[in-house]
């Protein structure tokens, strides 16, 4: 094992941790949440940890497939959050 390769092992375990205790945090704060606004934004954060946990997954493996599923992730989240506010703020989500 070279340094690189022993370098890159520490920095994508630490990403993962650090991924982790994000998610869950997220996940207290969807929960626990005092407002609906404070729960779309623990719902947004959780799509954005996936992503990078998908990310860190495919480096760590070398498999480019999860790239092309993090963009699918991407795109559903932000369609979800979207149309999740805005039935919060209107009350429907097709004018």
């Amino acid at each position: 094992m070279t340094s690189a390769s022993g370098f890159l092992d520490i920095a994508l375990g630490v990403a993962l941790v650090t991924l982790v205790v994000g998610q869950v945090l997220s996940m207290v704060r969807l929960v626990l949440g005092p407002t609906t606004g404070d729960r779309i934004l623990a719902l947004d954060t959780m799509v954005i940890n996936a992503l990078g946990l998908v990310v860190v997954l495919g480096i760590q493996q070398g498999v480019k497939v999860y790239f092309e599923v993090t963009l699918l992730i991407a795109m559903l989240g932000f369609v979800s959050t979207v149309a999740l506010a805005r039935f919060i703020l209107r009350g429907d989500i097709i004018e």
